[in-house]
């Protein structure tokens, strides 16, 4: 029984854990800015989406099947990654802020489960996709275009995908991390 009486002494011992009296103001701060970022987000991908519709149509890629399906295959990617970043969007905004601390808790939980899904399964998926679009590209680059500027896109290429999939990673682990808080 000295076990039980051990842990209860700790038990009634420890500190009580105060709330912040500002917490639904950090709560609501930091989904803020989680929407902030998504809209940033967003708004690149639709921007690099136009430029690549711009330039279907500017060189005619309708009439070139391996250059029109690249294409389509990364304007694809483009438009199913920025309708998930608007379904994680409105999702945010319809959790509910005004309920209970555990039951808030347990929203953001099911918020950032579903967004790791996201990363790990539909992020690689989106990113191939769109790689093997541009893949696709390169023989009519490399037909049309003089080979030192041929060249440029082919390692340009490859720098903007390894920044691009450093930043990915970033943003993954701080959400994986923002989840094992909520769990932990």
């Amino acid at each position: 029984m000295t076990a039980f009486e051990d842990l209860k002494s700790q038990w009634e011992n420890q500190g009580k854990s105060e709330i912040p009296k500002d917490g639904a103001k950090q709560i609501l701060k930091k989904i803020t800015s989680v929407r902030k970022k998504q809209g940033i987000t967003n708004a690149v991908l639709t921007v690099t989406g136009l430029v690549l519709v711009a330039f279907f149509f500017y060189v005619s890629a309708y009439k070139f099947q391996p250059v029109m399906i690249g294409l389509l295959l990364m304007i694809g990617a483009l438009v199913l990654r920025i309708g998930l970043e608007f379904s994680s969007i409105r999702t945010l905004k319809n959790l509910n802020v005004s309920t209970t601390a555990e039951k808030f808790k347990k929203q953001m939980i099911r918020y950032y489960t579903k967004r790791r899904k996201v990363h790990f399964i539909l992020t690689p998926i989106i990113i191939l996709v769109y790689c093997i679009g541009f893949l696709m590209l390169l023989p009519a680059f490399k037909e049309s275009l003089s080979s030192g500027f041929y060249n440029y896109i082919v390692v340009s290429s490859v720098v903007v995908l390894v920044v691009l999939c450093f930043f990915i990673a970033r943003e993954i682990r701080r959400e994986l991390a923002i989840l094992s808080e909520l769990k932990g």
